[in-house]
């Protein structure tokens, strides 16, 4: 069963990433919530996006750019038994990068990463 989690991300001061081939964009301070989904194996997914993994962190989604920005750190980890883009559409904010981690999305999310505020 497909296991969803939000993390919800504070940028400590405001920054210009690249997310990949979304291209580059910027990012306000302040709180972010993702949400992502994995098949079995949820907690290694976490693990990795927090950098609790054994492994190195390779940059390879497009949260993984985010992550890896200084200043950036996740401050909680939810995890869900629902529809990842049902709770991601139920989460509120705005969304400021189209498409960002939802690549694979079928439900017109435009974004999986939504900006709750400063």
């Amino acid at each position: 069963m497909k296991q969803t989690y939000r993390l919800f991300i504070r940028l400590e001061h405001p920054q210009r990433i690249r997310v990949g081939r979304l291209g580059t964009f910027d990012f306000a301070a302040g709180l972010y919530v993702y949400t992502g989904s994995a098949r079995g194996g949820i907690g290694s997914r976490v693990l990795r996006h927090m950098g609790l993994s054994a492994r190195p962190r390779r940059v390879r989604w497009h949260i993984d750019y985010l992550l890896t920005a200084p200043g950036c750190r996740v401050e909680r980890v939810d995890l869900h038994e629902g529809i990842e883009c049902a709770i991601n559409r139920a989460g509120g904010g705005s969304s400021p990068v189209p498409g960002f981690g939802a690549s694979d999305c079928t439900a017109g999310c435009g974004s999986h990463l939504r900006f709750l505020g400063p």
